[in-house]
């Protein structure tokens, strides 16, 4: 009997202790989602996202496929633009007699691109949130939403003050023909005539420049969403991020010559953009770090810095 007795206590203290654990573990928990899935459901929902990302892509593809003369024309009109203050006309060559299939389709490419960003933005967060805390996730959502607006303003910024400039200044290097006089008694010979200088762009190359310009400084304006985030989380800092500002220079000017066309114009623009981003992701955790410690004192907690 008194095993019995013994026993029963033992069990009911058993209850007692794994009910307060799961009490605080629910507490702890902030609300996770299905953080113990099994690998292969995790790799199920990541197939599945995948799917629907590259399911948009096509959609969006196709969508630019059927309207793919506006979206040609829009990409242009920094060139025309840039030959018409010049008095020049505007025009791309055909080099090839395929080549204007090809332009159509990489024109559908990069509007797809564009077009589809957001939803695979989307379908990355949905893969990531189930496994975050529901604090974690009020903490992320800003950095959603802020990378496509951020990508948007990087294409903008590139298409309507960078690419203007650029061309004009490539077109700078054109030169005209130094013509014959008409009077045959002139002492001018043909052996003084100077070969003229003239754009004759080829669609294809003008448009895989136009496109890396956008697309670079799209992806370039997320390093401070992408640099806040990493603050956001503690796994870096302002401090650290200014330490290793010369290696960040060193990185950016490697990054500079490998996305832009191989002129010093375009990979100094570049370059000096987003140094300034960089810079400004410096400032942007600092304030981070700042609000954090503010919290951490009035909850009467120590403060790393200190």
């Amino acid at each position: 009997m008194t095993a019995a007795a013994s026993v029963g206590c033992t069990l009911s203290g058993a209850v007692i202790r794994r009910t307060s654990e799961v009490s605080a573990n629910t507490e702890q928990r902030d609300e996770l989602d299905d953080s113990s899935a099994p690998l292969i459901e995790h790799l199920a929902e990541l197939r599945n996202r995948l799917i629907w990302s590259v399911l948009a892509f096509v959609v969006a593809m196709v969508v630019c496929y059927s309207v793919w003369n506006p979206i040609y024309n829009f990409l242009t009109r920094p060139i025309c633009d840039a030959l018409e203050g010049r008095g020049q006309e505007c025009g791309l060559i055909l080099l090839k007699l395929q080549e204007g299939f090809f332009v159509a389709i990489q024109i559908s490419f990069f509007g797809g691109f564009i077009l589809a960003f957001p939803v695979i933005g989307y379908q990355l967060w949905r893969f990531v949130a189930p496994g975050l805390y529901r604090s974690e996730k009020q903490a992320f959502l800003p950095f959603l939403i802020a990378s496509p607006v951020m990508f948007f303003i990087g294409g903008a910024f590139a298409y309507y003050i960078i690419l203007p400039m650029a061309y004009d200044f490539f077109l700078g290097f054109q030169q005209g023909p130094l013509a014959l006089p008409d009077d045959p008694d002139a002492t001018q010979t043909a052996s003084t005539a100077m070969a003229g200088i003239v754009f004759q762009g080829s669609v294809s190359e003008y448009l895989s420049l136009t496109t890396k310009f956008i697309l670079a400084f799209g992806l370039s304006f997320q390093l401070p969403v992408a640099l806040t985030l990493l603050g956001k989380a503690g796994l870096v800092s302002s401090e650290g991020l200014g330490s290793m500002r010369k290696y960040a220079i060193v990185l950016i000017l490697i990054l500079s010559a490998v996305v832009t066309p191989p002129d010093v114009i375009s990979q100094v623009v570049l370059f000096t953009v987003v140094y300034g981003l960089y810079e400004i992701s410096i400032q942007l955790v600092r304030r981070i770090e700042k609000k954090r410690n503010e919290e951490l004192r009035a909850q009467g907690l120590p403060v790393e810095d200190e």
